[in-house]
């Protein structure tokens, strides 16, 4: 199964999501890979990998052998490499997507990273996709790519509106590219509940019709530590209630699958 967590606004917390989520699954005994398609490298920093380090296995050097009739093609199945943590690997973004982004458009390598991760699908349990905050080659290829859609939100109107801009651009690029992906819902992040504007801003996602997970995921600076150590909340503060958010938001999605796979 793999998971994407998209939208087009920055600073919802993608990364924060789909580590801790990935994580999560890593802790359960799954065997988990995380793919990152975001220039910046959240994702990979939080997981302790340094993407301006030299490589040959980033998703950059993936990708790139794709545009090339004449170099040496590593094997899809070398490119995931271990984290710290037991049953989690890693493909990590590189500052090359910049730079090779206008040449696999030229290409139309598009379908590119779904071929590479239907090599991989056999090797894990969950592959988890961090994307970048537009909607550019790297996150349509994502979605391209994946079975199942979360998408962060954080409760101001400017998010409210991105929204409605996201599902426009989802519903057209499902309905050309990838008519299986599937929205699972939309994950409420860095929620203020003693706050009276979040819950308005809820109540009008609501009427959107979109499905809205639970627990929302609070407000706290353990966010920011777990990032400073470079450890996700299941590892580095476990019993913490932004942690059993987390950990709550993670079953209750497995329960929704592990449902469908029985019927």
């Amino acid at each position: 199964m793999r998971r994407i967590i998209f939208n087009q606004k920055g600073g919802v917390g993608k990364s924060s999501i789909t580590v801790n989520l990935a994580a999560l699954s890593a802790a359960s005994g799954k065997k988990t890979l995380l793919i990152d398609l975001d220039i910046q490298g959240n994702s990979s920093h939080y997981l302790g990998v340094d993407i301006n380090a030299k490589t040959e296995r980033s998703v950059a050097d993936l990708l790139d052998q794709t545009v090339s009739w004449f170099s040496m093609s590593t094997p899809i199945k070398q490119f995931p490499q271990a984290t710290a943590y037991e049953n989690l690997d890693i493909i990590p973004s590189s500052p090359r997507l910049a730079a090779l982004e206008p040449e696999l458009e030229r290409r139309y390598k598009i379908y590119k990273l779904r071929d590479a991760l239907d090599e991989l699908e056999s090797e894990y349990d969950r592959i988890y996709i961090d994307t970048p905050p537009n909607l550019n080659f790297y996150s349509k290829a994502g979605l391209i790519a994946a079975h199942k859609l979360l998408i962060p939100f954080d409760c101001d109107s400017f998010s409210h509106q991105a929204l409605l801009t996201l599902m426009d651009n989802l519903a057209e690029l499902r309905d050309d590219h990838n008519k299986k992906l599937m929205l699972e819902g939309v994950v409420v992040n860095m929620f203020n509940a003693q706050a009276k504007f979040p819950g308005q801003i809820i109540e009008n996602v609501r009427e959107l019709g979109l499905p809205l997970l639970e627990p929302f995921i609070p407000q706290s600076v353990k966010m920011k530590e777990s990032h400073y150590q470079q450890m996700p909340l299941v590892h580095f503060a476990p019993k913490h209630k932004l942690s059993q958010s987390f950990a709550a938001l993670y079953d209750n999605l497995e329960v929704t699958i592990e449902n469908k796979e029985a019927c």
